[in-house]
């Protein structure tokens, strides 16, 4: 598993979704903040800690992860682009978001596909030796 790709991509994720949380008011109003920090960045920090500890699904979380951070990046992005006149730092934030979810399933896709397992032996055992009685 390639953690160390992995593992970065996890930590962009969470320093774009913290970064998001400090710089957009409306994802901070009440009813929504713990969920948006929870999938902003205790999401991703839990993933990284389950990478980091080696377990080989986890990087099929990831890309779930992902797949559902993508779909929210495209869904906001059409959203930018056709209704707020400030499209500058907000866009530019949700594209780098994009690009890094897109990445994380793609490397979390091809961890999880390319776990080693033990390999099968080459050719049998050879027969015991005959008993001497």
């Amino acid at each position: 598993m390639k953690r160390t790709a992995l593992l970065t991509l996890l930590v962009g994720v969470m320093a774009v979704g913290f970064g998001s949380l400090t710089t957009r008011p409306e994802l901070t109003t009440a009813p929504t903040q713990p969920w948006w920090i929870s999938f902003l960045v205790l999401a991703p920090l839990c993933l990284a800690v389950l990478i980091w500890r080696g377990y080989w699904w986890a990087a099929m979380a990831c890309v779930m992860y992902g797949t559902v951070g993508l779909a929210l990046d495209l869904a906001t992005a059409i959203q930018i682009l056709t209704n707020d006149s400030d499209r500058g730092s907000s866009f530019l934030s949700n594209l780098i978001s994009g690009c890094l979810n897109f990445l994380l399933i793609l490397f979390g896709g091809r961890s999880f596909l390319d776990v080693t397992r033990t390999p099968t032996p080459q050719e049998s055992h050879p027969p015991n030796p005959p008993s001497t009685s």
